[in-house]
């Protein structure tokens, strides 16, 4: 899979944008908050109709402006599908191919996407969210039904936790809620510990390739039940904690609050890895999501590094570009070292400056 092009109206700081992309190698250069980034984010928003940087579809509005519009064409072993995204201030309209999509998780599977940039660096470091984020950007664009039960859970929660603040005990409202969490929940967490199995064993693979075999990266999922736990099994845990949530005005137990146990020859590197292991183990993590889309699905996911190099040293710099060969990347950066430009292949180059884009040779 690869974009084509892209087109892009009022979307962030441009007006009228129109490229035609490489289907190997593109690099975007340009200073600081010229619209680099925001190039990365219209093209990411074609695979899950959200972006990586914001809950707020209006923010992506040009200031001024009453929406936002953005086309990309997508290729697919020959096969071309065109996805529009419209954002104003009533919501977001999602066409394919001309048809208005009734929900986001129809959009999925049209384009898989891998973004890595500087936060992503830090996954390992940060705290619980940012890797229950990394688990879910994933199974979201591999797992229809899984972004339908994320996002129905998250509809739930959200419910029983305006409750609990109101210190509502309810009872029957609660016992509806506990239901639906549990049904829910159970399918999440089964799916998130058949992807933390995954991306463990392929990442693991990677990390000890980068650290020349001296380092064995592990990946465990952290949750509250145990793996193969009945509905009714997680619905008792969740009844038993309603005088507790009630007390503390919100729901202490389920997947919102999981994490991932991640160590290096035994050693939980969250909390006591160096610098250089918790970036290694960090971009492990996200060269392995371009594997299990492979191994998942069978295509070849696009990958956007949005300024990324600069915070890598070349051993790394190397490795990632090693990883390459096969996919259609994206690169930003304020520019590109002469050394490392040798090694990327051909493909074209972009300039932008306060929103104006012009292209030039490698």
């Amino acid at each position: 899979m690869i974009f084509k092009s892209i087109e892009l109206e009022n979307f962030r700081n441009y007006e009228v944008l129109s490229l035609d992309f490489d289907s190997k190698l593109n690099i975007i250069t340009g200073k600081n908050a010229q619209g680099k980034t925001n190039l990365l984010e219209s093209l990411f928003i074609m695979g899950l109709g959200k972006s990586f940087r914001t809950n707020k579809d209006t923010e992506m509005i040009k200031f001024g402006n009453d929406f936002s519009k953005a086309r990309a064409v997508v290729d697919d072993d020959g096969e071309e599908t065109e996805i529009e995204i419209i954002c104003n201030q009533e919501g977001k309209i999602i066409k394919v191919d001309g048809t208005k999509l009734q929900r986001n998780a129809d959009l999925l599977e049209n384009v898989y996407i891998v973004v890595f940039s500087p936060d992503d660096l830090r996954i390992v470091k940060e705290g619980p969210e940012s890797r229950r984020k990394f688990i879910d950007r994933e199974l979201c664009q591999i797992k229809p039904v899984y972004y339908s039960d994320l996002g129905n859970y998250k509809k739930v929660l959200k419910q029983r936790n305006y409750l609990l603040k109101e210190r509502n005990k309810d009872e029957a409202l609660l016992e509806v809620f506990n239901e639906s969490l549990a049904e829910y929940g159970t399918r999440i967490i089964e799916e998130r510990y058949r992807f933390t199995e995954r991306i463990a064993k392929i990442s693991s693979g990677i990390h000890s390739d980068i650290s020349g075999n001296g380092e064995n990266l592990e990946i465990g999922y952290e949750t509250f039940i145990k793996r193969g736990t009945t509905k009714e099994e997680y619905k008792e845990k969740l009844d038993k904690s309603i005088e507790s949530d009630l007390y503390k005005g919100y729901t202490t137990l389920g997947p919102h609050k999981d994490d991932l146990c991640i160590k290096i020859n035994g050693n939980d590197i969250r909390a006591y890895g160096s610098q250089g292991q918790q970036r290694t183990a960090s971009l492990s993590l996200k060269l392995a999501e371009i594997g299990l889309i492979k191994q998942e699905t069978g295509k070849n996911a696009v990958l956007l590094l949005d300024d990324v190099l600069s915070e890598l040293d070349i051993q790394r710099q190397e490795y990632l570009i090693k990883s390459m060969k096969d996919i259609q990347v994206f690169i930003t950066s304020t520019e590109i070292d002469e050394k490392l430009r040798k090694l990327l292949p051909e493909g074209k180059s972009f300039f932008i400056d306060n929103a104006r884009v012009c292209q030039y040779n490698n």
